[in-house]
């Protein structure tokens, strides 16, 4: 039978998701506890691989085997063997036409981002970090210039395995959550600072390598007053890598799903979302 899981995991440790010879990967450490559960190898398909220091919220996986459990007891039985930094969050048998990737319609990412002239301390690995202060309206105009289908070659790093670079961005939402109280220590104003969280969130068909983190890279940009909004559409056309600013930190970067049609009758979110700012 074939069986689909959806996948937390912080990728701090691990050299992104994809199997590799020599350093730890979130695949290796998944297939190791399905394996052991079943006592049989299994082997897994993602539904979008992440890269070195990237998490998940939901990463959807399918295997075939002839192994029967009962869904909790895949969920259960398998986290008895993962690590602390990886967890099955729910297990649904699924028809063999079903393909974690084949049958993804959209993929959605999150980035969270920690705007503070101090460095995160509790949130290193898992948010990304800017010391300037952000303008909310500027990143908007710069993000709505690449809705759509376009060429994002100036957004691609250059191990990118895509067939086309040609990809189509649904939605780029940007949410600021409400700052903490300003600190103010005595006697000296030049350490008050206003602190707070950024939430990004993208949706497309399909992402290239490194593509949201680039793009993150130039949203800083016009952020901070570094270039206006108008830029974004000069680096788009550009379909040049060096016409964009410079690839942002894996940090604060989250895969928060597949989008799959309701024929499948899969989760669209797990509780790991429900933590992040």
């Amino acid at each position: 039978m074939r069986m689909a899981l959806g996948v937390s995991y912080r990728g701090s440790a691990y050299a992104g998701w994809q199997s590799q010879a020599t350093v730890p990967t979130v695949q290796d450490a998944l297939e190791k506890a399905l394996s052991k559960f079943v006592d049989q190898p299994i082997s897994t398909l993602c539904a979008g691989r992440t890269d070195t220091g990237v998490h998940g919220l939901m990463q959807v996986v399918h295997f075939d085997t002839h192994a029967q459990r009962p869904d909790a007891s895949w969920v259960r039985g398998t986290n008895a063997f993962l690590p602390r930094d990886i967890a099955v969050q729910w297990a649904r048998q699924v028809p063999q036409a079903f393909h974690s990737r084949a049958c993804a319609l959209r993929r959605r990412y999150v980035y969270v981002l920690l705007q503070s002239p101090v460095r995160p301390s509790l949130e290193a690995q898992s948010v990304g970090w800017v010391f300037r202060k952000l303008n909310h309206q500027a990143m908007q105009e710069a993000a709505a210039l690449l809705i759509g289908e376009h060429d994002f070659s100036s957004f691609r790093a250059s191990a990118c395995q895509a067939l086309t670079p040609v990809k189509t961005l649904y939605q780029i939402q940007i949410h600021r959550r409400p700052a903490r109280p300003k600190y103010d220590a005595q006697d000296d104003t030049a350490h008050q600072f206003e602190a707070c969280y950024w939430r990004f969130e993208f949706e497309g068909n399909a992402f290239l390598h490194h593509m949201i983190r680039n793009i993150m890279g130039c949203l800083l940009q016009v952020g901070q007053g570094l270039k206006p909004p108008h830029w974004m559409a000069d680096v788009l056309a550009a379909r040049s890598r060096d016409a964009a600013a410079p690839t942002f930190a894996p940090d604060g970067l989250y895969f928060s799903g597949p989008v799959y049609g309701p024929e499948w009758g899969l989760p669209e979110r797990t509780p790991a979302f429900d933590w992040l700012p």
